[in-house]
């Protein structure tokens, strides 16, 4: 008989571990290397029931793989593109969820003077007129498409510059780490940096431009382009992002007292693009 009991408690945890929904969202380098995908995944998980399986790429990659189908949902950070992606009919909406900026890093030496600089613009361009080393991450990420509209900005085309102008086409953490074996300036959002642990001659030497916002938006991507997305998990994960919890666990994640992300969304009603 107890044999019997048992045998029927496996098969109902069996069948609900079977039950757990699953859905997929493409999310930035920089958004994972912060940490913060550790604190919410499981708390998701925990308050709706669904498990959020994550592909790590850049902004570029995720709005591709929203794009194709292949996933139910986008984090990104990147303006313009989000909303070429929702003219496009990929995406139903547009929900900001939290922002932290950009920073320049850099050796502690700072043989460019970035720290001295009154802007963001004025810092890069006493890095090309130094020459001085500068990883970029290369990878059409929102970070390298930041990057490349302040050099525009700037009047500088990074596709003129020499060998101290160095691309490595790869994610936020795996920049870092070149731009510390190389004692390099890079520009970072600031998330990441603070949970980089491998700063070696490295520190912050430039923020606060408010050219340097930095604004992270969840985008589900269209059943009507792709029926077999789960558009319903994706709105039931979005409701949860903007909640009081959500906000909550965002706002006090921090890494020695500094704040990662602040959460600023409109809790109302999603955002079209303008």
């Amino acid at each position: 008989m107890k044999q019997g009991i048992l045998a029927l408690c496996m098969s109902v945890m069996s069948a609900g571990a079977v039950a757990a929904e699953e859905m997929k969202m493409a999310v930035t380098t920089s958004f994972h290397n912060s940490g913060l995908s550790d604190i919410l995944l499981p708390a998701i998980k925990e308050d709706t029931g669904i498990e959020v399986q994550l592909l790590v790429v850049g902004t570029g990659q995720a709005i591709r793989l929203g794009e194709a189908g292949d996933v139910d949902a986008i984090l990104v950070h990147s303006r313009k593109a989000e909303e070429k992606f929702l003219e496009g009919g990929y995406g139903t909406h547009r929900r900001e969820i939290m922002y932290n900026d950009f920073v320049f890093i850099g050796p502690q030496g700072d043989e460019a003077a970035v720290a001295a600089a009154e802007d963001a613009k004025a810092a890069l361009t006493r890095i090309a007129e130094t020459k001085a080393p500068f990883v970029s991450r290369g990878d059409d990420s929102g970070t390298h498409k930041k990057e490349l509209s302040l050099w525009a900005s700037a009047g500088l085309d990074p596709e003129t510059f020499g060998d101290w102008y160095k691309e490595v086409g790869a994610g936020m953490g795996a920049a870092l780490n070149t731009a510390s074996g190389l004692n390099a300036y890079i520009m970072s959002d600031r998330a990441s940096w603070l949970n980089f642990g491998n700063k070696g001659d490295l520190a912050l030497l430039f923020s606060g431009d408010p050219v340097l916002f930095n604004q992270y938006a969840y985008l589900p991507v269209s059943p009507e382009m792709h029926d077999h997305v789960k558009n319903d998990l994706a709105l039931q994960v979005e409701e949860w992002l903007v909640s009081e919890r959500a906000a909550g666990l965002i706002n006090s994640y921090t890494i020695n007292g500094e704040t990662l992300f602040t959460f600023n969304a409109d809790t109302a009603a999603a955002q079209a693009a303008e």
